[in-house]
């Protein structure tokens, strides 16, 4: 068993409250969850710290001990993380941040560049991974923040009060393919006959809204080539190879010159709600400020 910091924390609070209810409520626990944790302190140091026969209770000789050691490292580990944050604040905290591979090239670039233009001089660095990937690095404080497609089916599978998110933005998932000499689309949706499928590989993010909308409206369809990356597929469908679901902002470009259309009607689309999240049991300088100027619009609206 390991020493947790917060059972010094219940510690030092039950030594000053003289009672484990207050003691609880000054530490937003349950009462048992509390005396748990007393408990686990006491298993783990080998003592018995509290008198509990006496009403309000005692601390043993050897509780009162150590209470000038409990003490002492919690102010100890408040002052150093205290003069970390400032100390951070002043040099510049890089915010370390873990995106989708199609929002890494399609959205972060401009959405960076306008934080910086309305005053928040940020300095970023940003690593293209699945969202599988990027759930387990801010689990593990690996990263600061993920930048991800909100799945309203999965969301992540993190829970909301550990891992708030903001919204930043919208964008959609298209069905396109490559065009014919006079431009028009290679592949039709609407056309009734079966189509080549350049699909995502199974458990890929993207992939599990595609293969919902696919067996809604029953497509025709023979899968051709399989991956887990958007990039991929666009390059694929650019060969002429099939039609393939991408993010709008990942084929903006290729729409314009006309080396991809849209291969379908609006029904063939899927909403994409692009995503910010953080872990709100860190307490990273760069991480609040950006979280609260995000919140309040006076940044990135």
């Amino acid at each position: 068993m390991n020493l947790e910091t917060k059972w010094l924390e219940d510690f030092v609070t039950l030594a000053g409250t003289r009672s484990f209810s207050q003691a609880a409520e000054k530490r937003f626990v349950t009462q048992p969850a509390f005396s748990r944790r007393i408990r686990s302190l006491e298993a783990m140091l080998g003592l018995t710290l509290v008198d509990r026969s006496c009403t309000p209770i005692e601390l043993t000789e050897a509780g009162r001990l150590f209470l000038v050691t409990a003490r002492s490292l919690v102010e100890q580990l408040g002052e150093v993380v205290r003069h970390l944050h400032n100390l951070e604040g002043q040099q510049g905290e890089v915010l370390s941040i873990a995106a989708a591979h199609s929002l890494t090239l399609g959205f972060f670039p401009e959405w960076i560049a306008r934080l910086r233009r309305e005053g928040l001089p940020l300095t970023t660095r940003l690593v293209a991974t699945n969202v599988g990937e990027a759930v387990h690095s801010l689990r593990e404080g690996a990263c600061d923040l993920i930048l991800a497609y909100y799945d309203p089916d999965a969301a992540l599978q993190m829970d909301p009060a550990i891992f708030p998110s903001l919204h930043l933005g919208a964008t959609s998932m298209l069905p396109v393919c490559a065009v014919n000499e006079s431009g028009a689309p290679l592949y039709d949706l609407d056309g009734g006959q079966s189509v080549p499928l350049l699909a995502y590989s199974a458990g890929a993010f993207l992939g599990r809204s595609v293969n919902l909308l696919l067996r809604q409206r029953a497509l025709r369809s023979t899968t051709v080539y399989e991956t887990a990356m958007a990039d991929s597929l666009k390059s694929m469908a650019l060969q002429g190879m099939g039609v393939a679901w991408v993010p709008r902002l990942s084929v903006t470009a290729e729409l314009a010159r006309g080396e991809l259309a849209i291969c379908g009607g609006e029904q063939w689309q899927i909403p994409l709600e692009i995503r910010l999240y953080r872990c709100a049991l860190v307490r990273k300088a760069a991480v609040r400020l950006l979280w609260r100027k995000l919140e309040t619009g006076e940044v990135g609206g």
